[in-house]
């Protein structure tokens, strides 16, 4: 009688402790998928300014419609995106295309003192800004999770229940060289 209930207690502690590593999981995974519902916002705010920047400095550059073309394809892309690393991989996609059009911009001095275009820009930078605020705090809901999906002995549960390590948001890397370079500045 008494191997019986000690067998009883020991599934019963590894069940609740299994249930706890389940609901662990399921928190983190969650508080992930929330930290990507904010970065959600940021970047409809991001899709509805793109064709505003694009049509004021359309008027001033006319010849550098494949630029144009890409950011405008880079944003559909994004826009059409549904999972989450889809969107990460299609945001990456357009962060690039944004920067090979303030590249073009640079040769253009009239319009950078256009009113409209230094609002649009002042609204993307804002916007850029709470982008990479909400990206770390995704990327450090992404680490809680892979931590537990990869450590002893949540592993043993995230296998189980097919949790499994997720990416991060990061900075592309054709895009992470020019990062790494000091702005060059002009007067």
């Amino acid at each position: 009688m008494t191997i019986a209930i000690i067998i009883i207690a020991i599934v019963a502690i590894v069940g609740l402790w299994a249930a706890g590593a389940y609901n662990n999981l399921v928190k983190l995974r969650n508080n992930r998928e929330n930290a990507f519902a904010n970065i959600d916002v940021q970047l409809k705010q991001r899709h509805d300014l793109i064709p505003q920047l694009v049509a004021t400095v359309k008027g001033y550059a006319e010849h550098e419609k494949e630029v144009f073309l890409r950011v405008t394809e880079a944003r559909t892309a994004a826009m059409n995106a549904t999972t989450i690393n889809d969107k990460v991989q299609a945001e990456n996609q357009l962060t690039s295309a944004l920067s090979g059009l303030k590249i073009s911009l640079e040769a253009y001095p009239e319009l950078k003192a256009n009113q409209n275009f230094l609002q649009l820009q002042g609204e993307i930078s804002d916007i850029e800004n709470k982008l990479a605020s909400v990206r770390r705090f995704f990327n450090s809901a992404t680490k809680e999770l892979n931590n537990a999906v990869q450590t002893f002995p949540s592993n043993i549960f995230a296998k189980i229940f097919g949790f499994q390590k997720e990416p991060m948001f990061e900075v592309a890397a054709e895009d992470r060289k020019s990062y790494e370079q000091a702005p060059e500045i002009k007067f």
